[in-house]
């Protein structure tokens, strides 16, 4: 190979560092907005466990092949990013970036390094191309620095596809249609912008809950825009099974009943299964009769597209290397690239432990000084080193909470997985409730009246389960079964619901409370299956019949919780002012007395 040369450039920008680093190290959307070619990357295992990554690409007539090599950084402070070249005028091009604090701003260092491969490459590198590099990356540094500073809407100058007249008409009308809907929650209109002008990136994966943190609106109203925006034809809905090593969907179908039972990460070469809790994500994308995606790569590498990767390092065999690092507090995983072992470790903050690579495990060492993380190799190839954050990705619609909204069950009440198919669910909530005293009512008010009121208390029971972001999975009789994501949630429907009875009492009572209903109500959380009964989603396992048989034990205005639910810190929080009483009983179904806590109804 040629010799490589170098050029290197700095600037100084009035910015905080940790900011600038998200911006510039965003290296697909910077691709983009520097109009580089897509490119497609061919993943192939090899004997070792490891993957080669060949890329291909064109620019004009010029066809480009090279190897990728994984990207080496650390997360807010800098990235290394090389391709050697097996076709083309270069055989290797490197771009380095760091950014660190200075003074009351940031200091960017960038640096290029380029090899020829024949007289196109040496003469490129002979004229313009470093200056071209310069030009362009400064214009980059500089938007990003307008873009943090609020001063504009898009972190780069970016271009979208021109849309005709009848595509502008169409959607304007859409929004008009969505914002009709209680769904709408008065972002139609920032959504169809997106579709029309965002980049491509942003809408590859649209997903709802970074919306509802850059838009400061409520996440439930981002998730229920883009729900009814796929009914009305703005959006398509995509699940995606993501891998749970890189976090990558290396597979996604449009409908639920299409969803595989696992797959195959060609990045990490592993097999894995899907979890509405953890690995199913619900996502969203343009209708493609109002903007068609090309296919292809802006950066299959790099440290925002794994965020949760806060450092990736490549060790040749026997290399110990020290590299300065601070990382918060919090649970981490220490692995390598290459599928095999991995570590988990609590990191209370001060020394990092090292990460230690041998042929056979990944180990926590002894803890190093604060600021430095110490990576060693002591196997005989090459490891890429990761210290990942543990925690599931923020931004993520996981199916578990996408199907246990009541706009979900209303919109796409037919998405439902294949007849014997099941997946499980790490945790959900789950609320029965059933009027006390039926049969009486039955009795007293009679058939017609009583049905009317039934189903009247059916409506109040799923308002009040659609307000605390839950969905009423089915009716029994005159029972009701409710799902909620997240348990504090279920309870404050269940608070609500025994709070505002009386109110519905008094709306529909008639004459001397002859109407009056008492609502029996109990909770449980844990995990269960998620399978297709009577054509709609459904829970089975122990944990709906433990929910079930709760709501059995309460005596109607109050309600029964399981110590599990209450043991979750949000929900002993919200009923730190309650009057709880502890009781147990021998349930049907279960070995053992189960214990479970009873809020007494209200005088």
């Amino acid at each position: 190979m040629a010799k490589s040369q170098e050029r290197s450039w700095s600037w100084h920008v009035d910015r905080p560092a940790e900011a600038m680093w998200s911006v510039l190290a965003d290296t697909a959307r910077l691709n983009e907005a520097s109009k580089l070619p897509r490119h497609v990357i061919e993943e192939i295992p090899q004997p070792d466990g490891s993957v080669l990554f060949l890329g291909r690409a064109r620019i004009g007539p010029i066809a480009l092949a090279w190897r990728e090599k994984p990207v080496n950084w650390v997360f807010g402070q800098w990235f290394e990013h090389c391709r050697y070249f097996t076709r083309g005028p270069l055989s290797l091009l490197c771009a380095r970036l760091r950014v660190s604090p200075e003074g009351d701003g940031s200091r960017v260092d960038y640096a290029v390094e380029a090899a020829p491969a024949n007289g196109l490459g040496r003469i490129m590198l002979a004229t313009g191309f470093f200056a071209a590099a310069q030009r362009s990356y400064a214009k980059m540094v500089r938007d990003a620095a307008t873009f943090v500073g609020g001063e504009r809407e898009t972190p780069f100058e970016f271009e979208a596809p021109a849309a005709g007249p009848e595509v502008l008409g169409r959607v304007d009308r859409l929004v008009s249609e969505i914002e009709a809907t209680p769904h709408g929650h008065g972002v139609a209109r920032r959504l169809a912008d997106l579709v029309l002008k965002g980049q491509e990136v942003d809408l590859w994966h649209i997903r709802p809950l970074a919306l509802a943190r850059q838009w400061h609106t409520a996440p439930v109203a981002a998730i229920e825009a883009c729900l009814q925006a796929v009914k009305a034809g703005l959006l398509e809905m995509r699940w995606d099974l993501l891998c749970p090593r890189c976090r990558v969907s290396k597979s996604w179908v449009g409908t639920l009943d299409r969803l595989p039972k696992g797959a195959h990460c060609p990045s990490c070469n592993i097999d894995y299964d899907a979890d509405f809790s953890k690995n199913v994500e619900a996502g969203f994308r343009p209708s493609q009769a109002l903007r068609k995606l090309e296919s292809g790569e802006y950066c299959l590498f790099g440290p925002m597209s794994t965020p949760h990767i806060k450092l990736q390092i490549q060790l040749e065999p026997g290399e110990a290397r020290s590299v300065p690092a601070t990382l918060t507090p919090g649970p981490y995983r220490l692995r390598t690239l290459e599928p095999g072992p991995e570590c988990a470790v609590e990191y209370p903050g001060g020394g990092f432990p090292q990460l230690i690579v041998t042929s056979d495990a990944v180990t926590a060492g002894p803890l190093g000084p604060a600021g430095e993380i110490a990576l060693v190799n002591r196997s005989d190839r090459p490891r890429v080193a990761i210290i990942e954050d543990r925690s599931w990705l923020g931004d993520c619609l996981t199916a578990d909470r996408l199907t246990a909204l009541q706009a979900f069950r209303d919109l796409f009440s037919g998405d439902v997985l294949r007849p014997g198919d099941e997946v499980a669910v790490a945790q959900v909530t789950l609320m029965f409730t059933d009027l006390k005293g039926s049969t009486a009512l039955y009795e007293r008010i009679g058939d017609a009246a009583a049905y009317h009121l039934v189903r009247d208390h059916f409506a109040f029971l799923a308002a009040e389960v659609r307000e605390n972001e839950g969905a009423i999975v089915k009716t029994i009789g005159d029972a009701v079964m409710a799902a909620f994501a997240e348990p504090a949630a279920a309870v404050k429907a269940a608070l609500a619901i025994q709070d505002h009875v009386a109110q519905f009492n008094a709306q529909h009572g008639g004459e001397a409370g002859r109407g009056d209903i008492m609502i029996k109500l109990g909770l449980h959380k844990g995990p269960c299956i998620v399978v297709t009964l009577n054509e709609r989603l459904d829970y089975f396992g122990g944990t709906v019949n433990m929910a079930a048989r709760l709501q059995g034990r309460s005596e109607g205005g109050d309600i029964v919780l399981s110590a599990a639910l209450l043991a979750e810190p949000e929900v002993k929080a919200l009923l730190a002012s309650y009057r709880l009483s502890e009781e147990s009983a021998v349930i049907k179904g279960f070995a053992r007395p189960v214990p479970y806590y009873r809020i007494p109804a209200a005088n």
